[in-house]
């Protein structure tokens, strides 16, 4: 049975273990006692580290014969640091394959248009800038180590415990529709099982958009989510009003970018059948407390 490192061990990665540790003897790195508890209820090994202080991953070489990687960047600067850890960290005795979990924001804003793997990154944010990165120096350690490195582009992770009910119960505004964004999304039951097939099937050197099919503006996803959980649906303003302070900085950021994720790689190269094919499917009736 060959050995899996899970880098990162927060909801997708719970997700992903039930299925994962019938295939694998699996590790975690974790970094709290409850972490360590969580994983270990699932059939997996904790391994204590925290990828901001690199000599506490010395465990980590040689451990793995394949490594899932969804720990996020920190939070500032323009690189990431802790992917350059545990690079160093899993040099002495690599794996064979990594994954990686990136975001579609590498792409920067697109103006609507429709987005496939071959467009170049083109970050407009730090936070997308320390994922573009990531990828370049993952992909580059694969490619000189000869290690199967390859990245899954994520959009907007949802799933009943991740909705922005409380931005609805606020009140917070969203874009006029002649002022949206187009937004992509991912439920995260099938972010969870796509990482086990890119696991299994991903080519080295390559990137996949990990999204679903749904075509939709912000505006309209938040007024579903609205209807489902019996709330008020947002106002919408101008984007002049948003940028004005209308928004906070940080959706706003959200609200700037504007693409539609072509996810043809993904089904014909990794073999992904969604379970929740758009978000009317995966966003499901509930009572907002």
């Amino acid at each position: 049975m060959k050995k899996l490192l899970i880098v990162g061990c927060g909801d997708i990665a719970l997700r992903a273990l039930p299925q994962l540790v019938r295939t694998y003897q699996v590790f975690g790195l974790v970094r709290a006692t409850d972490q360590s508890d969580r994983i270990a209820a699932l059939g997996a090994t904790p391994i204590s580290g925290d990828l901001d202080s690199p000599a506490t991953l010395e465990a980590l070489a040689g451990v793995a014969d394949l490594v899932l990687h969804l720990a996020p960047p920190g939070e500032s600067g323009e690189t990431d640091q802790r992917s350059a850890n545990l690079i160093a960290a899993l040099s002495a005795h690599p794996p064979g394959r990594l994954i990686y979990i990136s975001t579609s924001g590498v792409y920067g804003d697109c103006g609507g248009a429709w987005v496939d793997e071959d467009r170049p990154v083109a970050p407009q944010t730090l936070r997308g800038a320390r994922r573009a990165d990531a990828e370049r120096a993952l992909l580059t350690w694969g490619q000189e180590r000869g290690i199967a490195v390859a990245v899954l582009r994520v959009p907007g992770i949802y799933a009943a415990e991740r909705l922005p009910l409380a931005q609805l119960k606020r009140g917070a505004p969203v874009l006029r529709a002649e002022d949206d964004v187009y937004t992509n999304h991912i439920h995260a039951d099938d972010l969870a099982a796509i990482c086990a097939l890119a696991l299994e099937r991903a080519a080295a050197g390559r990137a996949y958009n990990a999204s679903d099919d749904s075509e939709i503006k912000m505006g309209d996803y938040f007024d579903l989510v609205a209807d489902r959980a019996g709330l008020p649906r947002p106002p919408r303003i101008t984007r002049a009003a948003a940028e004005a302070g209308a928004i906070s900085a940080g959706l706003l950021s959200f609200m700037s970018e504007s693409r539609r994720l072509v996810n043809k790689r993904m089904k014909a190269e990794l073999g992904v059948r969604l379970r929740y094919a758009s978000v009317q499917e995966g966003v499901p009736p509930l009572v907002a407390h």
